[in-house]
C-alpha cells in the first residue's frame, strides 16, 4: 500500500501558493484493508475514506469509463491492480495531475510542472471529453490565473464538446456550483470568456451570451457594448472584494438589454422591467440560491434609480428606500449599493473615479432610520387615527429628516470640494 499527495496542494506547492484541501491517492490496497487500518469510508460513488488522525480524504486508485452523456454517466473502477498513472491519466488538466510520493519526489507523467512554468491549460487526454464538468473547471482555473492562457487543443476540444451536446447535460447544481466559484476568483471576466470562446456560455447563459455586441450610449458607457461592460462590472466586483451575491448581481444587473428593440439602439428605456423578466426562467433553471436571486432581482429594478438618487426629491428617496426594503433587510440594501457601484465604476476610463450615490443613500438610510417610528405611531393614534395614516405620517417624518441629511450631506461635499 502506497499513498500519493496529489492533485491541487502538490499544484499549489510549485506555484509557491499556500495549498488548501490536501487529497491523497492511495494505490495497492482494498477497502476492506482501509477500514481495517482504521480509515472511515465517506465516499459514495467510489471508495474514499477519512484519515483516523488527520481526517483527510483518501482515496482509492481507479480508473473511470464514460457510459452515458452528462456528469453522472460514468462507471468506476478501483483495484490493487490500477497504478498511480492509471488514476492521474483520468485527471482534467496536466497541472492537476501531479503527486508526490511518500519520500518527496514529484510524479508528473503529463507534464504538469512544465505547463505551470508556461502559465499554461492544457487536458491531459481525451478522457477530459467524457465530462462536460471539465469545460466549467477550465473556465474557473482561467479566472483564478488570468495571466494563464487556454492551450489551443484543450480550446478545440472543449468547442468539439459543446457541439456534440455534451454542455447541454450539465446538471444544474453543477452549473451553478461552478459558476458561482468562477464569480469568485480573482478575474471573473476570464471564465465568461472561455466559456463564451468554446460556445458554452450560449448553451449554459444564453441571456449573457445575447449581450455581446449590443451598443450603448457612449457618453455613458465609453466601452460601447453591453457585454464588454458586463465584464468590466463583475471584475470591479472582484477588485472590491464583494460577496457572491453582488458578484451574481453584477453579471445579471442588465440582461434587459439584450432585448431592447433594434430601432431604440443604443438607448435603453426600460431595459430594467426586462431584465427582471429574463431574471425569473434564468434563476429557476440555475436553481440560483435565493440570497443571490434576491439580490440581482433588486439591483437589476433599482440601479437605475440608484444612480439617479441625488437628483431626486426627499420623499423619492424615501419610496427607493422602502422599495428596498431598507428598514428590515439593511445588509441586503448594503449589497445592493456595492453592486451599483460596481455597475458604475466598471466603465471604461470609471474605474478609479468616486461614487458619491452610495454615501449619499447611507447618509440618507441612516437619517430615515433614525426617526422615531414608536412615537410617530402613538401620536398618530392618539388623534384616533389607524392604518394609513400612521404609514403617511411614517413616511413624511422620514422624508424630513431625509431632507436634512441632504443637505447637510451636499454642504459636506462643497466643503470637501474648496479645501481639495
Amino acid at each position: 500500500m502506497q499513498t500519493y499527495l496529489v492533485g491541487g496542494a502538490v499544484r499549489d506547492e510549485l506555484l509557491g501558493r499556500p495549498a488548501g484541501d490536501r487529497d491523497w491517492v492511495v494505490v495497492g490496497a482494498t477497502p476492506e484493508q482501509m477500514v481495517a487500518a482504521g480509515y472511515q469510508p465517506v465516499g459514495r460513488d467510489f471508495p474514499v475514506f477519512l484519515h483516523p488522525r488527520t481526517h483527510e480524504e483518501y482515496a482509492l486508485a481507479r480508473t473511470e469509463r464514460k457510459t452515458a452523456k452528462g456528469y453522472h454517466g460514468f462507471v468506476f473502477q478501483t483495484g490493487e491492480g490500477v497504478t498511480l498513472e492509471d488514476d492521474l491519466a483520468r485527471r482534467d488538466l496536466t497541472i492537476n495531475a501531479m503527486a508526490r510520493d511518500e519520500a518527496g519526489r514529484l510524479v508528473d507523467p503529463w507534464g504538469g510542472a512544465r505547463d505551470l512554468a508556461d502559465q499554461r491549460l492544457r487536458h491531459v487526454g481525451e478522457a477530459f471529453a467524457e465530462d462536460p464538468v471539465r469545460i466549467l473547471r477550465l473556465a474557473r482555473f482561467a479566472a483564478r490565473w488570468p495571466e494563464f492562457h487556454v492551450a489551443h487543443e484543450t480550446m478545440a476540444l472543449c468547442r468539439h464538446m459543446v457541439a456534440m451536446g455534451e454542455a447541454d447535460a450539465l446538471v444544474p447544481e453543477r452549473v451553478w456550483q461552478e459558476l458561482s466559484r468562477g464569480l469568485l476568483e480573482p478575474r471573473p471576466s476570464r471564465m465568461i470568456e472561455v466559456l463564451r470562446e468554446c460556445g458554452a456560455l450560449a448553451r449554459l447563459l444564453p441571456e449573457v451570451e445575447a449581450l455581446f455586441g449590443v451598443p450603448q450610449r457612449a457618453d455613458y458607457h465609453p466601452e460601447i457594448d453591453t457585454g464588454v461592460h458586463t465584464l468590466m462590472v463583475i471584475d470591479m466586483a472582484a477588485q472590491l472584494q464583494t460577496a457572491l451575491p453582488v458578484r451574481w448581481a453584477a453579471l445579471v444587473h442588465d440582461l434587459g438589454k439584450a432585448t431592447t428593440p433594434a430601432h431604440v439602439l443604443p438607448r435603453h428605456i426600460g431595459h430594467e422591467q426586462r431584465s427582471l423578466d429574463l431574471l425569473g426562467p434564468l434563476s429557476q433553471r440555475l436553481r440560483v440560491p435565493v440570497d443571490c436571486q434576491g439580490l440581482a432581482e433588486l439591483v437589476a429594478r433599482e440601479h437605475s434609480h440608484v444612480h439617479r438618487c441625488e437628483g431626486i426629491g426627499a420623499a423619492a428617496q424615501v419610496r427607493l428606500l422602502d422599495r428596498c426594503d431598507a428598514w428590515r433587510r439593511p445588509e441586503r440594501f448594503e449589497q445592493m449599493l456595492q453592486a451599483c457601484e460596481c455597475d458604475a465604476r466598471g466603465r471604461l476610463g470609471f474605474a478609479d473615479q468616486p461614487y458619491p450615490q452610495a454615501e449619499f443613500l447611507r447618509a440618507a438610510f441612516a437619517a430615515a432610520r433614525s426617526v422615531d417610528t414608536a412615537a410617530i405611531a402613538a401620536a398618530v393614534m392618539a388623534r384616533g387615527q389607524r392604518g394609513p395614516a400612521i404609514g403617511q405620517a411614517l413616511h413624511a417624518a422620514r422624508s424630513e429628516a431625509v431632507a436634512a441629511a441632504a443637505a447637510e450631506f451636499r454642504a459636506s461635499d462643497r466643503s470637501a470640494s474648496r479645501s481639495g
